[in-house]
């Protein structure tokens, strides 16, 4: 009781100066966000005009990582990108010539109502990942942890941004609906001719036919610890819902586990949910329990991506794509 006069005391005192508590961000803020008002921020650091900016951006193929409305590095690299390929010169900012390409203000419907349905509802949640190996080993699967985990990756979102849309639906229970993004993207099957890891900016880009590049990703490659290889190799097949081969004699040392296990496939094993191996023995392409931290940690040698990133390269390479890691 106490606290909640103290709450109420605070409200009125900042009433009083002419301020108003600060609100969540909101769908009508996201889809209506314009270039003018870009400055815009709610009281956790969102950025509607950003989270509008990123859904765009990712929308072309030329992902932000994950959209969370925030001005970070994984932003402001596809924003780069964005700008090359477009011919709208150097730099890492939006200008009214690159938001105009973007289809900017016109655009009202990156966010969009989603209907939970019954199979989203039954989903089996793992009530916990372990950090170690040998326990995730002894696992059936390494699902999803919550709906919110579920739902902020299946549409690319952060889960604070997903919170923030919808801050009082039960996620759970089938015939609710909640606010998204829209992130649909066209992927050409197979239309990879081949693909770079940059190890200096942590990009993936991927061209195709006339040099023309069709998708682009932030990315984790290797480590000083763990290097990515130099050089030329090829994609030599991809794995959906792969398990995942620890063997501490050709990979790396995982806590006290010095026996090879087969950890299960799902969303949140060590590889995510798409593997692409490549032709030098042990070392791929994949997706990763931990979005939020791609191209911002270390990896143990191998290419980190998204899930859903990793899931259009899979779509856009097949077995014979020259992958060239360029240092």
């Amino acid at each position: 009781m106490r606290r909640a006069c103290s709450l109420i005391a605070a409200t009125i005192a900042l009433l009083s100066l002419g301020l108003a508590p600060a609100r969540a961000v909101t769908l009508d803020e996201i889809n209506g966000a314009v270039l003018a008002k870009r400055a815009t921020v709610d009281r956790d650091g969102l950025n509607p005009f950003i989270v509008k900016a990123q859904i765009l951006l990712g929308r072309r193929s030329i992902s932000p990582g994950v959209v969370d409305g925030l001005d970070g590095e994984n932003f402001h690299k596809a924003v780069a990108q964005f700008r090359r390929q477009e011919n709208l010169g150097e730099g890492d900012a939006i200008d009214a010539a690159t938001w105009a390409r973007l289809g900017g203000d016109a655009i009202k419907d990156v966010i969009v109502p989603y209907e939970i349905t019954k199979a989203d509802a039954r989903y089996r949640f793992a009530k916990r990942i372990p950090h170690d190996y040998a326990r995730q080993a002894k696992m059936k699967r390494l699902s999803y942890t919550s709906a919110r985990e579920m739902f902020a990756e299946r549409f690319h979102m952060s889960e604070p941004l997903l919170v923030a849309l919808n801050p009082k639906v039960r996620m759970t229970k089938a015939g609710s609906e909640i606010q998204v993004a829209s992130t649909g993207r066209e992927v050409q099957k197979g239309a990879a001719v081949r693909v770079e890891a940059v190890k200096l900016t942590g990009m993936v880009i991927v061209y195709g036919p006339d040099e023309r590049i069709l998708a682009s990703y932030p990315a984790t490659i290797g480590s000083e610890e763990n290097p990515s290889p130099s050089g030329d190799y090829t994609v030599e097949r991809v794995a959906r819902n792969p398990d995942y081969t620890y063997d501490p004699e050709k990979n790396f040392q995982q806590g006290k586990n010095r026996k090879k296990l087969t950890l299960p496939p799902g969303p949140n094993g060590p590889v995510g949910s798409v593997w692409v191996a490549l032709s030098k023995p042990t070392f791929g392409i994949h997706g990763t329990p931990e979005p939020s931290k791609v191209s911002k940690t270390n990896s143990h040698g191998c290419v980190r991506l998204t899930n859903w990133d990793a899931e259009e390269l899979a779509d856009l390479v097949k077995p014979g794509v020259p992958v060239r890691f360029v240092d």
